[in-house]
């Protein structure tokens, strides 16, 4: 069979595809994560996987990406999933599918697709700095995906960049509880709460979205402008670290607020450039990714194709 199955699943959406040797996503079905307990994300991805004709229709194999780590047993720790601490997800995924399984964190799974079809294609050194419910970075150093002493390499939320100490952030990390899409959400919301005039008072507060600041922004509204504009410029304190210490040839942003990047990309070069190694931060490229959603589907699928002993 020439076709694997790749899994994406995010703090709020999981979506399935299949996936050719070319890199050509043949269908695909994307829905909300369900956090009703632990085990029904899995239960989402075996049905969704399922409507695909598994374990009927003869897949290579699938690969999965999880929204945090994965341990060598294939265990996954997911703090964005309720009570995720250590989901066997590949074994049994691996028994109710029945075709070889590869997990790996969602972050590495990007930087995989973007090399193999993206922004990062032909290059040795290049992060994907993933950018949505949480903040993570996939990392190609030296051609091979960077991993660390216990697979944490790339959990960029936790980047610090200000000397304020928050324990609201102690649980994710400084950089994400700053300026991930729930810090964007948060943000208006405190400023609402405080007074401060804004279109965005239409909405009933607590369901503002950080889209909702985004649809704002786009319409000139200052609170929402400058709320970007902060989050951009923290992101790019947090990239300038990167820049510094990996030297890459190209920083691809992604994940969910990629697609309004717009509306903090200058700030975040501005505060990358003044805050970065300079010899580097000359050089290295700052793009947004031309896959959009795809790079982890793709990255899954190159995983899956190398994990059945396939060449891609």
């Amino acid at each position: 069979m020439s076709e694997v199955l790749a899994v994406d699943l995010g703090g709020t959406k999981c979506s399935v595809a299949v996936v050719d040797r070319n890199g050509r996503l043949r269908s695909r079905r994307t829905v909300a994560v369900d956090h009703t307990s632990p085990n029904a994300p899995v239960l989402q991805i075996i049905q969704l996987a399922e409507q695909f004709g598994v374990p009927k229709r003869a897949f290579r194999a699938a690969g999965v990406a999880v929204p945090g780590l994965v341990r060598s047993n294939g265990t996954v720790w997911a703090p964005n999933l309720p009570r995720w601490d250590c989901m066997p997800l590949a074994s049994r995924l691996r028994r109710s599918l029945a075709i070889p399984v590869v997990v790996e964190s969602d972050r590495n799974a990007a930087i995989v697709g973007e090399s193999w079809r993206g922004a990062a294609r032909g290059k040795s050194d290049a992060i994907v700095f993933m950018i949505g419910t949480g903040i993570g970075a996939g990392i190609l150093s030296g051609g091979r995906v960077l991993r660390g002493a216990h697979e944490l390499s790339g959990c960029a939320g936790w980047l610090t960049i200000t000397e304020a100490k928050s324990g609201a952030s102690s649980g994710i990390g400084e950089l994400e509880w700053l300026a991930a899409g729930p810090a964007i959400a948060r943000a208006a919301q405190e400023r609402l709460q405080a007074g401060e005039e804004s279109s965005l008072s239409q909405i009933d507060c607590s369901r503002i979205t950080a889209h909702d600041v985004a649809a704002a922004a786009r319409k000139a509204d200052r609170l929402a402008v400058e709320i970007f504009h902060r989050a951009g410029t923290l992101l790019g304190y947090g990239i300038a670290n990167m820049v510094s210490l990996l030297d890459p040839q190209v920083i691809i942003l992604g994940g969910g607020l990629a697609a309004v990047s717009d509306l903090y990309l200058d700030s975040l070069r501005t505060a990358m450039l003044e805050r970065a190694q300079p010899l580097s931060a000359a050089q290295v490229k700052v793009v947004v990714s031309r896959l959009g959603d795809k790079a982890n589907l793709l990255g899954c699928a190159r995983l899956a194709w190398d994990h059945a002993g396939k060449r891609v």
